[in-house]
């Protein structure tokens, strides 16, 4: 499979003083295209406001940093949820969902929220499509001021003057005094999961740590088609060498920390080694192995799997497919002796997925 596994950083669409979005593109990271993956990111600044969207694409969104509030009207629903978000917070965005995005005026950080999603269905194979409700791009520009005011039972000249009162595209900043919704208790609920305060589902002293996104923890994962997670590794750590083993692409999105990644595919061929960072974006290409080393900062990645309840294969550890295999297979296998097959089926007694430095 001759494709560039290389990660990348995305690259800026478009923005202004209210902040800017960014994204991925299959021209620079062409497994994106192959896996039909969209990837996005959003940055507010004090103040910003991510205009009412929707997109082509189901959608998990992860805030990288910062607190705000995110406006979601899912289909044929009669209110919108407000929800509060900061660092750590998951949500499904499933098909046809209207969202608007706000960092506070008086917030001290950006607001970055990260967007990773199923293209599959989409105008485009590896990017989204974005639809805006207002601004200079909105929808309602396209239409004639006939069929707006029929629409909104308004005079074509307040029709027009409506559709005109927005001058910027996508996202903007709002003036002094100017207020949005707060953010309710009650519209969190099952719209979104904190994956840094969530019961850990793999928790490996000084190893590493998981929170896996679900049908169970996060409903509307099952309508989004996705599965995530959110993966921590300490200094020097090991993630273990495995694979998704039901035809799922792993896309995953640098969180923090920096590290070393190998991925092998066919023929025992390795066609990733590189160094990577907060930021940089990779692909695993189904049934590809890969595996990574914290630097000293130790690595955080989040990554999402392209099948809502993921199980993966690990080929090393306790867990390993090799303690399962009979040790007469194992030395046949690998043309060993009994005195090798015994002292590798010795070790990784009680590691799991993660291994901490010797």
């Amino acid at each position: 499979m001759a494709v560039d596994l290389t990660p990348r950083q995305p690259k800026k669409t478009y923005g202004g003083e209210g902040g800017a979005y960014y994204e991925w593109s299959p021209a620079d990271l062409p497994m994106l295209g192959v896996a039909s993956i969209g990837a996005a990111k959003l940055l507010l600044a004090a103040g910003g406001l991510s205009l009412p969207s929707y997109s082509d694409s189901a959608k998990v969104a992860y805030v990288l940093q910062g607190t705000g509030t995110c406006g979601i009207v899912l289909p044929e629903a009669t209110k919108e949820k407000v929800v509060g978000v900061k660092e750590g917070d998951a949500l499904a965005l499933p098909f046809g969902v209207v969202t608007w995005w706000h960092n506070a005026p008086d917030a001290t950080m950006e607001l970055i929220v990260l967007f990773l999603g199923d293209t599959s269905k989409g105008h485009k194979a590896g990017q989204f499509t974005n639809f805006q409700l207002t601004g200079a791009n909105g929808i309602f520009t396209g239409f004639s001021t006939e069929f707006v005011g029929r629409a909104w039972d308004l005079t074509q000249d307040d029709a027009a003057k409506l559709v005109s009162s927005q001058p910027a595209s996508g996202i903007v900043k709002l003036g002094a005094g100017q207020k949005l919704p707060a953010p309710s208790a009650e519209d969190r609920k099952g719209m979104a999961l904190n994956c840094l305060e969530a019961p850990l589902d793999v928790d490996i002293k000084n190893g590493g740590r998981v929170v896996v996104l679900n049908t169970q923890n996060l409903p509307l994962v099952k309508e989004v088609g996705l599965g995530a997670d959110l993966v921590r590794i300490d200094a020097h750590s090991m993630c273990s060498p495995g694979f998704s083993c039901d035809s799922a692409y792993q896309v995953t999105y640098i969180v923090r920390g920096s590290g070393r990644v190998q991925v092998v595919g066919t023929d025992g061929k390795r066609v990733l080694e590189t160094h990577v960072e907060g930021g940089y974006l990779f692909i695993v290409p189904r049934f590809f192995v890969v595996s990574k080393i914290a630097d000293a900062s130790g690595l955080e990645w989040f990554s999402i799997i392209t099948t809502p309840n993921p199980i993966f294969s690990h080929l090393a550890g306790r867990t390993s497919v090799w303690k399962a295999i009979s040790p007469e297979v194992l030395e046949a296998s690998f043309n060993t002796t009994p005195e090798m097959e015994k002292l590798f089926r010795s070790k990784r007694l009680d590691s799991e997925i993660f291994f901490a430095p010797n």
